[in-house]
């Protein structure tokens, strides 16, 4: 059997603060160093020894990674960082608050710039200083539109399925056991396309933070069986955190 462990990244400052992030490169709270150090043990614990790891060019991803590899005596093995693996752009309604947002231009709206499969949030523009064009991270990329100002789940597919079929299932070809540090809807998009899941039914899938989920497949790299690593109560807890992101909490 092959084994594809995904984790999101730990808590970040804007997750604690409900805000779209998307490409703006925040880092994770003491919380989410927590929630990386458990996943490691966890993962320690039942067994894994990746052999290869792969990361987006974020700071909450690529530090969760680390918290994670620490913690299981592997950061000697190879890690990739790739722009492929980044979270959704979000365009100009990066930084923003997802209640106030909901409240300004209501729920559907929010629903269709967080979720939409082919939806995107409008752009910031080019001369915006916040435009990934600006950023150094991203100066050895070539084509335009591997540097957008914002993004749709579609186009996040578009850019990770390659990224799987070309890089992430060779390796786990040679090494067995793969790990992925990246965000809510890179992993989506993984995710999406692994299981075959409609453009529809992709909107209610939620995943927490610094909880792994594991994807087994066949010898021929079927896909088998898939799992969160966390028990039925912490994870439905979690699930649902995510979930009513939107909906303002009573005091």
């Amino acid at each position: 059997m092959y084994k594809l462990v995904l984790i999101r990244h730990g808590q970040s400052t804007w997750n604690k603060e409900n805000r779209f992030t998307g490409w703006t490169d925040v880092d994770i709270t003491q919380q989410g160093v927590k929630e990386a150090v458990k996943a490691g043990k966890i993962l320690k614990d039942s067994g894994f020894n990746f052999g290869y790891a792969y990361t987006s060019l974020l700071k909450r991803a690529i530090k969760t990674l680390h918290y994670v590899l620490n913690e299981m005596d592997l950061l000697w093995i190879p890690v990739e960082k790739s722009w492929t693996l980044n979270e959704k752009h979000y365009g100009v309604i990066q930084g923003m608050n997802k209640v106030e947002m909901v409240e300004k231009y209501g729920a559907e709206q929010v629903l269709m710039w967080r979720r939409g499969f082919a939806v995107c949030p409008p752009s910031i523009p080019i001369e915006d200083q916040r435009h990934p064009v600006h950023d150094a991270k991203y100066q050895n990329i070539i084509d335009d539109a591997a540097r957008p100002g914002t993004e749709s789940l579609l186009d996040t597919v578009n850019r990770i399925v390659p990224y799987w079929e070309t890089e992430i299932k060779e390796k786990l070809k040679i090494h067995k056991e793969v790990l992925i540090s990246a965000h809510g809807n890179s992993l989506r998009a993984i995710i999406k396309y692994l299981k075959n899941i409609s453009d529809e039914e992709i909107v209610e899938l939620n995943i927490p933070t610094g909880i792994a989920y594991i994807f087994t497949f066949d010898e021929q790299l079927n896909f088998v069986s898939d799992e969160f690593l966390a028990d039925k109560k912490t994870l439905k807890k979690l699930l649902d955190e995510v979930k009513n992101q939107t909906k303002r909490q009573s005091q």
